[in-house]
């Protein structure tokens, strides 16, 4: 294939936005905030599930509080029944009756408020470790929405550089001859460089200091030859630094 050196040059710009292209994209898909939002997605979605235990125990407590109280508000209510039919009967075995039911159940109601009360301080400690919770929910949603909006900013700028290099390579890309422009792609898609420079022997694509033997192949090229790097195999292109 024959291109002017010119044309041949220009690879090398267009390889350098190629190489920049590469960089960003590795940049955009290994930004910090990307591990941050990872990490504190999971603290969140533990924070909430923790929400969700929490509520949950704290809602049977609450129902567990009220079906005491309702046993207490019956026990209370016989209480009182009986008590005063304790004072209105003159019954010798109605009011030993009635006093052994009373002690029955006043042992019951004394029972009964224990229980309440343990609800009450287990209720009193669900509620605040709910609280606690949703707080630490609340603070995760905001570091989560921080750390989201230093991602997308951090993508926006990677974005303009993106579509900034895109811009300069389709111009350099559409001043290339395309049969050019098709070697320099398929050469980059198979072996990862399109272009390299040759500098004082070397191929700064592979850093590898080529031989005596691939040097005088490379010398007896003429000038507009398109030649590819026996290491690389990326298009050589030879300036005035190649050593030739």
């Amino acid at each position: 294939m024959k291109a002017s050196p010119e044309d041949q040059a220009v690879l090398l710009d267009v390889q350098a936005i190629d190489t920049k292209l590469q960089q960003l994209a590795h940049q955009a898909g290994s930004l910090p905030e990307l591990a941050t939002i990872v990490s504190l997605t999971a603290e969140s979605e533990e924070a909430r599930l923790s929400g969700v235990t929490d509520s949950g125990a704290l809602e049977d407590a609450r129902t567990e509080l009220k079906r005491v109280e309702s046993d207490v508000a019956v026990v209370e209510a016989r209480i009182k029944r009986d008590t005063e039919r304790l004072e209105s009967t003159s019954s010798v075995k109605d009011v030993a009756g009635l006093e052994a039911e009373l002690s029955s159940l006043r042992k019951r109601q004394s029972d009964l408020e224990d229980i309440e009360l343990a609800v009450m301080e287990r209720i009193e400690e669900l509620e605040l470790a709910s609280s606690n919770t949703a707080s630490a929910y609340e603070e995760l949603a905001v570091r989560l929405a921080q750390a989201e909006a230093a991602r997308d900013a951090a993508l926006a700028t990677i974005g303009e550089e993106r579509d900034h290099a895109l811009a300069n390579r389709v111009e350099l890309v559409g001043r290339l001859p395309s049969e050019l422009v098709s070697l320099y792609e398929r050469q980059r898609e198979r072996y990862g460089t399109g272009a390299s420079l040759l500098q004082g022997g070397v191929s700064r694509a592979s850093g590898v200091k080529l031989n005596e033997s691939d040097m005088a192949a490379i010398r007896a090229a003429a000038p507009d030859d398109v030649v590819l790097c026996p290491d690389s195999n990326a298009i050589l292109v030879r300036t005035a630094e190649s050593g030739i």
